[in-house]
This record gives structure tokens, C-alpha cells and sequence, in this order.
């Protein structure tokens, strides 16, 4: 369902899609599936206890990055703790495009409610998530609000998960007048059920500030954000050598798989090397970066002026380059099998590829 269907803001969805649009679009699908395939490729390479310790990680990550200047960028700052809690996740994740439901029961009490189809485990790939691998994100968001508020009786009470055969991840906020032991700071409740949603009674973002290019746009850094704030973890947890090879095959793989998919987003047609090149600096101009292509000989030079590293400069890990260019080397191998895509040079911040056959 889309937001302009959803009634979010006025205007999405309104009029043809420009082509900066498609581009954040394409690059949110591409960073979509490869935070998703990430999480997967630990399942099956790593187990679930490991995925699940990284799913914790990430999104304590990103709970300590976003939740609090969000409040304030939301407008939600003064609001009653659970009120403020959920109505943070109902219009954060409806910018990223997330579909999401929002009820109100009183100043103590609020839900909220995720439907199918989920955005983190999307399509199938909900078939191989683990129990344990939800509960990580619950544990490592949803229960860290009240500490992060300095309200240490606000908690979360989980009553449904997607992943156990249920018809939604739901559950409320809910102050509890004392204070909570960490332990009880995430609870499971599966006898309880949401009242139904009511889109009039949700919140609302302020008219007239959510343009479709910035919806757009903000669904590619949402994507983003989440392969940004993984890949640290992901090393911390595993250190350089492996973590590489986890994030580069689930890289390549998830280019492999939504190459075409990709191509008919962004309207490229045309096959070889020149069809190639021209996906790529689409797309990286999409991510905010400039890519130049230039012939020599039969083969095609491929620079990008600069690059934003994926792993925070602090991690002992390597910048998330390698498992970044995997990306295109699955989308390649879909896109034209006889195709070589190679690192032809690296340094002061720009990116030389060559694009040959053999």
C-alpha cells in the first residue's frame, strides 16, 4: 500500500514519477534486499543465535542514532511517554515506508501495529526468520524507549509476531507507574489483541511538507541506514575476514536476484557494457554521487568521484567497500554473464571500474 493511498500526506503519489524518484526507488529495493539477505545469510551460514545477536546490535544502533532526535523532528517532544513512543514508530516508519497501524487507547497506553507484508522480511523470506531473530528487534528497539526517555516505567508488551504464523507484529507501549527490571522492559501478552485501526484517528504528518521526491528519498536513506548500521555490527561480531564474505554473498546474490527487476524500475533497456554503465551511474546518482563513463578500447572505465563508506571509521573493520561492490558484480552477472566488472583503481577517494568481457 502506498503512503499516498494511506493518506499520510497530501500529494504522494500524485502525477508521473520523475526520474530521481525511480532512481531512490530502485536504490531503496536494491539496499532493501540486501539488509534483508544479510540477515538471512547469517541464518543459514551462522545460525540463529548469531542473527539474532546481530539483529539486537542493529537496531540498539539505530535506536541510540534515531529515536530521540526524531521525537523532536516529529513534533512528538512533550507528549505522554507511550503516546511519544508510538506515534515515533507510526510516522517514521510510514516516511520509510513501512506499512504500520496506530491506536490510542489513553496517555499510558498505545499500539502499535505492524501488518503484512512485512518490510523487513519481505516476500518469502519471511519463511526463514526465526522466531528469536523478531524478538531481537523488539529487545533491541522497542524496549529501550523508556531508557532512553529517563522514564524507567515505560516498557513494550509484545502480543503477536508475523514470524510465529500471526497476523501482524503488534503489541503497546505501556507505563507502568514503576520501575521496570531490564527484563520486564520487553513482555509477551499473546492473549491480548489490538482494537482496530481507525487511519482518521492516526497522526499526520504536516501538510505540505512531504513532496513525493521527498518521500522518495527518505525511503532510500531508510533502506540505507539499515545495511550503514548493520555492517559495523555485523564485523564487530565476526571480524573483517568473515563479516566480508557474509555481507558480500548475500550482496551478490540480492544483485543477482533484483537486477532486472532494477533495469525495468529505471527504464535500461539496452544489453552490454554501455546498458551497464548507464544502470550504474543511474544509480549512483541516485545515492548522491557522480559516476563518469569513458571507452578505452573495447572496454568501458567506469569513475566515481568520491564514496560513502558504509562502516563507521571507528570499527576495526574494513569500510564496507568489498561487500558494497559485490552489489554490481551480482548485478552484472544477471545483466551480461561475459562481462567482467574489476576494480581498476582506488585511492584519495575516487573509484576507477573497468567493464570488459573475458
Amino acid at each position: 500500500m502506498s503512503l499516498g493511498r494511506q493518506g499520510l500526506c497530501t500529494g504522494a503519489g500524485n502525477g508521473p514519477m520523475g526520474a530521481m524518484e525511480r532512481g531512490y526507488g530502485a536504490l531503496a529495493r536494491l539496499y532493501h534486499g540486501w539488509v534483508t539477505g544479510l540477515i538471512l545469510t547469517v541464518v543459514t551460514q551462522a545460525g540463529a543465535a548469531a542473527a539474532a545477536e546481530l539483529v539486537f546490535r542493529l537496531f540498539r544502533c539505530q535506536h541510540r542514532e534515531k529515536f530521540l532526535p526524531g521525537l523532536a523532528k516529529l513534533g512528538l517532544a512533550g507528549l505522554p511517554d507511550a503516546v511519544a513512543a508510538a506515534r515515533y514508530h507510526y510516522l517514521s516508519n510510514r516516511i520509510g515506508g513501512v506499512r504500520v497501524e496506530y491506536i490510542e487507547e489513553g496517555p499510558r497506553k498505545a499500539w502499535i501495529r505492524y501488518p503484512p507484508p512485512r518490510w523487513m522480511w519481505q516476500g518469502t523470506a519471511i519463511c526463514a526468520v526465526p522466531s528469536a531473530v523478531s524478538r531481537a528487534m523488539l529487545r533491541g528497539w522497542h524496549a529501550q524507549n523508556g531508557v532512553s526517555l529517563g522514564n524507567p516505567g515505560l516498557g513494550f508488551v509484545c502480543t503477536k509476531q508475523t514470524v510465529d504464523e500471526q497476523d501482524a507484529l503488534e503489541g503497546y507501549f505501556y507505563d507502568f507507574g514503576r520501575a521496570l527490571a531490564p527484563e520486564e522492559r520487553l513482555r509477551f501478552s499473546l492473549g491480548e489483541e489490538a482494537p482496530l485501526f481507525d487511519p482518521a484517528a492516526a497522526p499526520r504528518l504536516p501538510e505540505g511538507e512531504w513532496s513525493p521526491e521527498r518521500l522518495a528519498k527518505a525511503r532510500r536513506n531508510y533502506a540505507i541506514d539499515y545495511v550503514r548500521s548493520a555492517l559495523p555490527e555485523l564485523y564487530g561480531l565476526f571480524g573483517a575476514e568473515r563479516a566480508d564474505a557474509l555481507a558480500g554473498r548475500a550482496a551478490y546474490l540480492v544483485g543477482m536476484q533484483l537486477c532486472e527487476e532494477i533495469k525495468a524500475e529505471l527504464g535500461v533497456s539496452e544489453g552490454g557494457a554501455a546498458g551497464f554503465a548507464e544502470l550504474f551511474r543511474r544509480l549512483a546518482a541516485a545515492q548522491g554521487e557522480e559516476a563518469g563513463i569513458a571507452r578505452e578500447g573495447e572496454a568501458m572505465l567506469i569513475r566515481q568521484r568520491s564514496w560513502r563508506r558504509l562502516a563507521a571509521p571507528e570499527t576495526d573493520a574494513a569500510d564496507g567497500f568489498m561487500p558494497w561492490n559485490r552489489l554490481w558484480e551480482g548485478c552484472l552477472a544477471a545483466h551480461d554473464r561475459s562481462l567482467r566488472w574489476r576494480v581498476e583503481r582506488r585511492a584519495e577517494g575516487e573509484i576507477v571500474w573497468r567493464l570488459a568481457r573475458g
